[in-house]
């Protein structure tokens, strides 16, 4: 079931540009665990060059699982907007069904950046707001692609990282 990379696109071929996907599942599926889900999906998305290690992370919010979570870098031709419409239906395909924000699932597919910058508009907001606070997204992506630059930032994931887990002073 690859479903990203389709050669045509509705508007055209564009030039093959380089995304970050995040991963992430806290429910079984019919592919079994969570982390066997995340190898299932990285399965059926085309243009997958690399992937970080699949990591167990305590759930946020009511979510009540942990997550199974990694980072993929995938090449495609696809728009931002068209990617994003190809991860929800291999989202959908997986078992996915609308639910309350930070709730469980099977299988959460989040573009995190893009080669191309910054994308506003329909579809994705490209970079994800939420990715500089996420240890469970910036971690798996410093393995990948630590240089790649944060385009409203400007700093690298290996500097957006080590902000996040820098010591913080204790409160006296």
């Amino acid at each position: 079931m690859n479903l990203i990379g389709r050669q045509g696109s509705r508007r055209g071929r564009m030039a093959r540009t380089s995304y970050a996907i995040a991963l992430g599942s806290n429910r079984r599926s019919r592919h079994g665990s969570p982390a066997a889900t995340l190898r299932a999906a990285l399965a059926a998305i085309d243009g997958v060059r690399r992937v970080s290690a699949i990591r167990t992370t305590p759930a946020l919010g009511p979510a009540g699982r942990a997550f199974a979570n990694a980072v993929a870098i995938v090449e495609s031709k696809l728009a931002p907007d068209e990617l994003l419409a190809e991860l929800k239906a291999i989202e959908r395909a997986f078992g996915r069904r609308p639910g309350r924000r930070w709730g469980p699932r099977v299988l959460d597919l989040d573009i995190v950046l893009w080669s191309g910058g910054a994308w506003h508009g329909s579809g994705p907001t490209i970079p994800h707001p939420a990715f500089r606070s996420r240890d469970f997204v910036l971690r798996p992506l410093a393995e990948v692609a630590p240089g790649w630059r944060d385009p409203a930032s400007g700093a690298t994931v290996r500097q957006l990282l080590a902000r996040l887990t820098a010591p913080r002073p204790q409160p006296r």
